[in-house]
């Protein structure tokens, strides 16, 4: 029996041209600046994005936090949706290292946050009272949002906001290709007005590891020392960025059968007895759907693990599903039917 796992875009194996590509990298000392395959790999990425310069990093979470270190101080205050990934599952870093509060605005189910809520949240720097807003953060595709996209259009005003405060702007566009497919747009148009901007090479476009944060020549030098002192400064790492750079050049485009897959799933989902949507469409790859409050979600769980199939919990009777590489059309038709049959037994 296949298994079936949808519990994340980042359970992608590197292809074969990854993989051939990881063995014959040639390679550095990246502390050094001298890997070339990095350097490769962060011009293609600062290219990409439209910006001066580009940072290899571990990891999604790295380039957001890097960039909190690099736009704020301790001290600072930092806005960001209610329902960011930097808030719910980056360890609470932006405080713990970065010494920064987080302010919360709320998300609609867009993802977006109402322009009024922000201008409501950013303090008033000549109160002695009050930390200093600095930074937004933003995020495109929105995970907890069920992968909405953020138009180049609200992206531009908000920045224009922040920016007419004085405030800086931080992109987590961990998806940010998955936001371009299902838009039409180039990706540079979606990130071309904020400040920084982070992409992950490891979840739709299944390179192993590595994520790149995307700014102006200043900024990234600033970063690069915030790198060092996370840890994050890799000797030859060009063994890694060369799959990064396979990513970048081959997988973009088939992002668009992952949404189509995601379609699929969400529309047979509610059609299974028991199950609903938890969101209104289904833009991109992600897929969140609620079982019925009759039902166990623990026993569900357990049941549809058996069954071959993985999806991740968010709590009480709710689910996301991820649709990736690994999994083809006949692969979420099968899926369904094993669901199906687990609700049935539930009942």
């Amino acid at each position: 029996m296949k298994i079936i796992d949808l519990r994340s875009d980042t359970v992608t194996h590197p292809t074969d041209a990854m993989r051939k590509a990881m063995f014959e990298a040639e390679v550095g000392d990246d502390v050094f600046r001298d890997d070339p395959t990095v350097n490769r790999l962060e011009a293609m990425a600062a290219e990409r994005m439209g910006k001066e310069a580009a940072l290899f990093t571990a990891s999604g979470t790295m380039s957001n936090l890097i960039a909190v270190l690099t736009h704020t101080q301790p001290g600072n205050e930092i806005l960001l949706g209610s329902e960011a990934h930097i808030f719910w599952y980056e360890v609470g870093g932006a405080a713990a290292i970065g010494g920064v509060v987080m302010r919360t605005v709320p998300n609609d189910g867009n993802g977006q946050l109402a322009f009024a809520d922000i201008e409501k949240a950013i303090r008033d720097k000549t109160n002695i009272h009050f930390p200093e807003t600095t930074l937004l953060c933003l995020e495109n595709t929105h995970n907890r949002c069920g992968g909405a996209v953020l138009t180049p259009e609200y992206t531009g005003r908000v920045t224009r906001l922040a920016h007419y405060h004085g405030l800086k702007v931080h992109l987590d566009g961990a998806r940010i290709f998955n936001a371009s497919v299902a838009l039409g747009v180039p990706v540079i148009d979606l990130v071309k007005d904020v400040d920084s901007v982070g992409f992950c090479l490891s979840k739709g476009l299944s390179a192993p590891i590595g994520s790149l944060l995307c700014g102006n020549r200043e900024f990234i030098e600033r970063a690069r020392k915030r790198r060092k002192m996370l840890g994050g400064g890799m000797r030859q790492a060009g063994v890694i960025a060369a799959a990064g750079i396979v990513a970048l050049e081959t997988m973009i485009d088939r992002l668009a059968e992952d949404h189509a897959n995601a379609r699929a799933l969400a529309d047979g989902l509610v059609r299974i007895p028991g199950i609903s949507l938890a969101q209104a469409k289904v833009p991109t790859n992600i897929v969140m759907f609620d079982l019925s409050a009759d039902f166990s979600a623990e026993l569900f769980l357990t049941k549809l693990t058996a069954a071959g199939v993985k999806v991740s919990s968010r709590g009480n009777n709710s689910f996301r599903a991820v649709t990736n590489r690994m999994v083809d059309t006949a692969d979420i038709e099968d899926a369904l039917t094993r669901i199906e049959l687990v609700c049935r037994e539930l009942k």
